[in-house]
């Protein structure tokens, strides 16, 4: 490794300076403004989960009501993330994984996947709701072998999580980036495209990018009404994309098969029923030649 990795469990906040000091005994304070909804505790209540508060219900009801099957997109996406972590450390042997949006956790995260198959497996989270925060020192834990840490930081400043990354992971060995379903949240002129070649340039050869959107080409109508709803009550904007516009996220790469699919599709479990169903949410893996 170029850099001296952190200790075992590792667990610090990434400041906006980047501080070198030791990482604090103490729980860092936050501030919670359970008022406004937040994606990451509307996406919890989707999945059933309890760390989310009435603006957050309120607001993923009302989604709900416009797309019933919003909830079934959520969860299907959840198992695309599972599935996808499994192949790239079974199969891909990758040991470095960098998921942005990471959200609530909800077991088993990307850590407990991958140092399932590898403990010696190296991840690191990025987010930035106060409430994955608090959360994150008390169950992003690792192996004796490998290593988690939390950045907290936003999308917007991919030069920034990359940089703090660098504390954890080595640029010099494949790392598989993890974007699911947060990039709806970046609309055109907040430049997605852009945000992403800048991670996956960042990326040495043999890494991949794991990437979800929710499309706004899978029940159209219901769609464009959750998404506008999700917009009112939250302090951002949901962007939907076409598949054609998800795949723009894949240039230059090389889709692993079954390629862009709606993510209850992709390398689906023997046991997985009902794949004829509609899932109104895009996901593919790349390799990045």
């Amino acid at each position: 490794m170029q850099n001296d990795p952190p200790p075992r469990n590792a667990w610090r906040r990434t400041e906006d300076a980047l501080s070198d000091e030791p990482d604090s005994d103490q729980a860092p304070a936050v501030e919670l403004n359970t008022n406004v909804a937040h994606p990451a505790r509307v996406y919890d209540y989707w999945l059933g989960g309890k760390d989310n508060f009435p603006a957050d219900a309120a607001a993923a009801e009302q989604a709900m009501e416009a797309l019933p099957q919003v909830v079934d997109g959520a969860r299907a996406n959840r198992a695309f993330l599972r599935r996808s972590v499994r192949y790239l450390a079974s199969e891909a042997g990758i040991r470095q994984f960098l998921d942005i949006g990471t959200g609530i956790p909800t077991s088993p995260n990307v850590h407990e996947i991958a140092q399932g198959v590898a403990p010696e497996s190296r991840i690191v989270y990025v987010d930035n709701d106060p409430i994955v925060l608090v959360h994150a020192r008390a169950l992003l834990t690792s192996t004796p072998e490998g290593v988690t840490d939390y950045v907290d930081a936003d999308l917007h400043d991919p030069d920034r999580i990359l940089k703090a990354a660098r504390r954890t992971l080595d640029f010099e060995q494949p790392i598989a980036l993890m974007l699911l379903t947060i990039l709806q949240l970046l609309p055109d002129d907040h430049h997605p495209y852009e945000i992403v070649r800048r991670l996956v340039d960042a990326l040495p050869s043999g890494s991949y990018l794991v990437l979800s959107q929710p499309g706004s080409d899978v029940f159209p109508e219901g769609a464009a009404g959750a998404a506008a709803r999700l917009s009112h009550g939250m302090p951002m904007s949901v962007t939907l994309r076409s598949h054609d516009q998800v795949a723009r996220f894949f240039n230059g790469l090389e889709f692993v098969d079954p390629g862009l699919v709606q993510v209850h599709r992709w390398r689906p479990d023997p046991s997985d029923k009902d794949l004829d169903r509609k899932v109104a949410v895009h996901g593919g893996v790349a390799r990045k030649p």
